[in-house]
């Protein structure tokens, strides 16, 4: 089973369904996918909302090893994504060598405000944690306790490995930041992230890739209206 966890915030629920469904349409093997949702982690998450954070996910990701009991495998997703390949495929990228593996951009925005009129900040390894393969087993320096507690920066600088050596890198593919990098065509592409905003935000109708989203979000909805073809009842 290849365990998907995805950031849920409730301005965004359209693309944490949509991105689901494009996880679930594509994949050749058993997929599970759960929301990082705050009102189902209430037990483990309660620090209060920082000014600076965007979404209501920009902590609870850092809690996957613990929900995943420290076994195994999972994934880790920010909702504003949209996978064009076979998930399958990211997961037979698995090393044991390595604690976590990450797309390692070299993302330095140029704009101070991004959708909804969060602020945009500027760091080390930005964007890093926003696709992550967990080797859950080497996280357990992630407890809840520590989550909480600690700082922004140190959670998504990856401050909690004893050494980046633990970092593995992902095929830049898993994790187009979508008009920032150079534009690509989709066969090219594996898993786009709308990182600046997406489609489903008036603001970003037009950004780049916008119609393979509208493509997708149409294909969710789907219902067919042909009859069931049931015998009448005599």
């Amino acid at each position: 089973m290849i365990r998907n966890f995805i950031g849920f915030d409730a301005r965004e629920t359209v693309a944490y369904h949509v991105f689901a469904h494009s996880i679930m349409a594509r994949a050749s093997a058993p997929v599970s996918i759960a929301p990082l949702m705050l009102s189902q982690l209430a037990g483990l998450h309660a620090r209060p909302r920082h000014a600076l954070q965007s979404t209501d996910f920009s902590f609870t990701r850092f809690l996957v090893p613990h929900l995943s009991g420290y076994e195994g495998w999972s994934l880790f997703f920010d909702c504003d994504m949209l996978m064009l390949d076979d998930v399958a495929k990211l997961w037979a990228l698995r090393d044991p060598r390595f604690a976590i593996q990450v797309v390692k951009h070299s993302h330095v925005p140029a704009e101070n405000v991004k959708f909804l009129g969060a602020a945009q900040t500027r760091y080390a390894k930005k964007n890093w944690s926003s696709a992550i393969l967990f080797n859950n087993a080497r996280c357990r320096s992630l407890a809840p306790e520590y989550v909480e507690r600690a700082s922004g920066l140190d959670l998504h600088q990856f401050r909690w490995l004893e050494d980046e050596r633990l970092i593995g890198d992902l095929p830049k593919r898993w994790n187009h930041l979508v008009d920032y990098d150079p534009a690509l065509p989709a066969a090219q592409i594996s898993n786009l992230h709308f990182t600046d905003g997406g489609p489903y935000f008036e603001a970003y109708a037009d950004c780049g890739y916008a119609r393979l989203w509208r493509a997708e979000r149409d294909a969710m909805l789907t219902a067919e209206q042909r009859p069931l073809g049931l015998p009448k009842a005599s």
